[in-house]
C-alpha cells in the first residue's frame, strides 16, 4: 500500500471509531445460555434436554437445524394481514415474551407496477425511519418496496430498551430465536407482496438484515434478486471481531470463545446453506466495504470465495469507507446507486 493509500486508511479508520462510539448506551449483559428459547424450535422436543449440559443441547438444536433447515425456517401465512396509513402489521409467526414485538410493522411505499417488488431490511439499531430513502429510490423508478422493521427494533422495541439488544446479545439461544423469527417475518412478507401481485421479488437487506436476508433467500426460491449490503460467512465472528459488538463480546468471552460460539450459532451463519442458495435460480450482488471494522474485509472476502465455489451468479463491490462511512455522503450515495440499479437492472430477468 502506498503512504497515501495508508494515510486514507488510517483518517478512514479515525472516522469510523468516531461515528461508532457516538453511542453512549452500549450496556454489557449478562451471559445466558437462554435455553426457554429453544425449547419452542422444532426438532427440541425430540432432543431431550436430560443429561445434556446446555452447552451440548444447543450443539445439538444447531445441528439438527442446519440438518433440517426447511423445517427450522418454515413459515406460516398469518391470517391478519392489515394495511393502514402506509403501515403494514400482521403477527409474527413467533410468539416472544415481548407483545410489541410479535406485531410485525412494514412501511409501504407503493409503485405503479405491481408485478415487481423490494423487501428492504435495515441495519442493528436502525431507528425507524433508517433506510426509507433507499425504499423511495426503488418507488421513484415505479417498483414497491416494502421496509420492514426487524425483531426488537423502532415499533418492536420492548419499553425497558434503548437500543435492539434482544437480536444480537449474549444471551445465546435469545440471538438464535431472534433471527429465526426474522427469517420466518420475511417470509409471510413475501405472501403479502404476492397477494398485491408481485411475481418478482428482490430482498436488500443491510449489515443485520443482510444476514437475515440471505437465510431467507436460501430458503425461499421467491427472492429471485438479493442485494447484500455488507456480507459475513459467520454470525459469531461479525459479534467477536467486530467494533460495534464490543460490549456484546465482553458478555460472552468469560464463557464460551469464538470456535465454540461460531457452532452455536452455526445455524443461523449464511456460510451452512450456500449450497441450498446455490441450489435455487438467484442474482446477487454483494457489495462491501474496504475499511470495515464491524463486518472485516475478511469475513466479507471469504463469502466472496465461496460465491465462485458454489458457482453463484453474483456481482462484488468494493466500496472505500467503512461500516459507518457507508451511510455518510458520498458513501452512501455511491451506495444506494449500486443497490438500485442492481436490483432494477435484473428483477426484470429472472
Amino acid at each position: 500500500m502506498s503512504w497515501l493509500g495508508s494515510l486514507y486508511g488510517r483518517w478512514m479508520s479515525r472516522w469510523e471509531e468516531s461515528l461508532c462510539f457516538r453511542a453512549t448506551n452500549r450496556v454489557v449483559r449478562p451471559f445466558e445460555w437462554g435455553l426457554e428459547w429453544a425449547e419452542r424450535w422444532p426438532h427440541a422436543s425430540r432432543i431431550s434436554r436430560n443429561g445434556h449440559e446446555p452447552l451440548d443441547w444447543l450443539l445439538a438444536l444447531s445441528r439438527a437445524a442446519i440438518a433440517d433447515s426447511g423445517a427450522f425456517f418454515a413459515h406460516r401465512t398469518p391470517d391478519d394481514f392489515e394495511l393502514r396509513g402506509g403501515v403494514l402489521r400482521f403477527s409474527s409467526n413467533v410468539a416472544t415474551p415481548y407483545p410489541e414485538n410479535n406485531v410485525v410493522h412494514g412501511q409501504w411505499f407503493p409503485g405503479k407496477d405491481r408485478t415487481r417488488a423490494v423487501l428492504v431490511l435495515p441495519h442493528w439499531n436502525a431507528p425507524g425511519d433508517a433506510h426509507n430513502a433507499l425504499a423511495r429510490g426503488f418507488q421513484k423508478f415505479g417498483v414497491p418496496a416494502l421496509r420492514l422493521s426487524l425483531p426488537y427494533h423502532d415499533f418492536r422495541m420492548p419499553a425497558e430498551l434503548e437500543r435492539a439488544d434482544y437480536a444480537v446479545s449474549s444471551n445465546v439461544a435469545r440471538t438464535i430465536d431472534a433471527t429465526r423469527q426474522a427469517v420466518l417475518d420475511i417470509r409471510c412478507a413475501a405472501d403479502w407482496l404476492e397477494r398485491q401481485g408481485a411475481r418478482r421479488i428482490a430482498i436488500v437487506g443491510t449489515s443485520l438484515g443482510s444476514c437475515y436476508a440471505f437465510l431467507a433467500s436460501a430458503h425461499d426460491e421467491r427472492l429471485r434478486v438479493n442485494a447484500f449490503n455488507h456480507c459475513s460467512t459467520y454470525f459469531a465472528d461479525v459479534v467477536w471481531t467486530g467494533l460495534s459488538t464490543l460490549h456484546v463480546k465482553q458478555g460472552l468471552e468469560a464463557h464460551v470463545g469464538l470456535e465454540t460460539l461460531r457452532e452455536l450459532w452455526m445455524a443461523i451463519s449464511p456460510v451452512s446453506y450456500f449450497a441450498k442458495f446455490a441450489a435455487l435460480p438467484k442474482k446477487s450482488l454483494f457489495l462491501y466495504a474496504r475499511y470495515d471494522t464491524t463486518f472485516l474485509p475478511s469475513l466479507s472476502e471469504d463469502t466472496l470465495r465461496r460465491c465462485r465455489e458454489h458457482g453463484l451468479d453474483h456481482k462484488a463491490v468494493v466500496l472505500p469507507c467503512g461500516h459507518y462511512t457507508l451511510g455518510e455522503t458520498p458513501f452512501k450515495f455511491l451506495d444506494g446507486y449500486h443497490l438500485v440499479s442492481y436490483v432494477l437492472r435484473n428483477l426484470g430477468r429472472v
